[in-house]
């Protein structure tokens, strides 16, 4: 699988056209700040603005510096006006930016080292190594019946037997049944969860029988696990926040390792996906429910209204159902906490 580590302040530069309202400056901003390792674009952001996700509306490209979308630890940002308006503009280039690797033929820069858009190392797993499937497309797809010697602790370079139609020399994971996604409102089946634990290649096949070499493994295959073709598509790791196209009212369903409070930097799964306008880099709200109280004079349970607490980022979508990385959290967060437009 073929991937593409692009890490661009590019991602902050095509602003939602359905943003109808104003970048808005934090009352403690800086007139500048310089950036260190570990720095995030979207971290940055928010020590200028109220909304990070408005960047674009006040980043200022210098055409004067080579790759003004890509910042490093070690440049410099500053905060200035013109035509009174503010504008954040790369005013003094660092040492990182300079690095190059020289070889014969080529000289690349070092995009490793520039500022990634959010934390990649939160949700990798989820870019590469899950799937939302349907109940049919998990049953008809090939499975595992043992290893080549016998077992099924299978490691890189080693061999396994599987059943059923597949390619021969093609990209297959080996992927495990995980959660099952219902709408919580409604009661649509919304997909399956299928877990990656390794992947490789076909190299022979005879009949239904396929051999499968495998290139990457995370755990123990099992007897069962079924095998789902990777296709070529490009990972995408830079983002572009944007408001939704249209109404969003969602829920979040689902935590990874189903802790019962969710904070940042925790990745969730919402009840919202493409059919709804989802797509990488939608910006939602997260409004938790409201408490219960009872009136001292009618003894009626009266229910509060759900108030904002925090802010999430889609960076994957699929049909029914998207993840989402929790960006800020005011307070602790829960599954069927309310996801709405920002």
């Amino acid at each position: 699988m073929r991937k593409t580590l692009v890490f661009a302040l590019s991602m902050f530069l095509a602003a939602s056209q359905y943003a109808i309202a104003a970048p808005e400056l934090r009352g403690d901003h800086p007139d500048s700040y310089v950036v260190v390792k570990g720095d995030t674009l979207w971290g940055i952001a928010g020590k200028f603005l109220k909304e990070p996700w408005y960047w674009p509306e006040i980043w200022q490209v210098n055409p004067q510096i080579r790759n003004p979308h890509l910042i490093y630890p070690g440049d410099m940002l500053a905060l200035v006006y013109i035509d009174g308006q503010p504008r954040l503009t790369l005013a003094q280039r660092g040492e990182m930016a300079g690095t190059y690797k020289l070889s014969p033929k080529k000289r690349v820069s070092e995009l490793a080292s520039a500022i990634p858009a959010i934390p990649l190392d939160a949700i990798a797993p989820f870019l590469t190594n899950t799937q939302i499937v349907t109940e049919e497309e998990l049953a008809n797809a090939p499975y595992v019946l043992l290893g080549k010697h016998g077992n099924l602790i299978v490691g890189a370079g080693e061999l396994v037997y599987g059943r059923g139609e597949a390619e021969l020399d093609a990209s297959y994971g080996i992927y495990r049944r995980s959660t099952v996604y219902s709408d919580p409102d409604t009661g649509e089946f919304l997909g399956i969860e299928a877990r990656s634990i390794a992947s490789g290649r076909t190299t022979e096949k005879q009949g239904e029988i396929v051999t499968v070499s495998i290139t990457k493994s995370s755990e123990e295959i099992r007897q069962g696990d079924r095998l789902l073709q990777q296709d070529d598509r490009e990972i995408n790791t830079t983002f572009y926040p944007s408001n939704p196209e249209g109404e969003v009212r969602g829920k979040i369903i689902s935590v990874v390792d189903g802790v019962s409070q969710i904070g940042q930097y925790d990745v969730v799964t919402v009840n919202r996906g493409t059919r709804e306008g989802m797509k990488e880099g939608t910006v939602l709200a997260i409004y938790r429910k409201g408490e219960q109280v009872r009136d001292p004079y009618t003894k009626e349970i009266i229910q509060l209204p759900a108030g904002r607490a925090g802010i999430m980022m889609v960076f994957r979508a699929f049909e029914k159902v998207s993840y989402a990385l929790i960006l800020s959290a005011e307070r602790p967060l829960s599954i069927m906490d309310e996801v709405r437009n920002p």
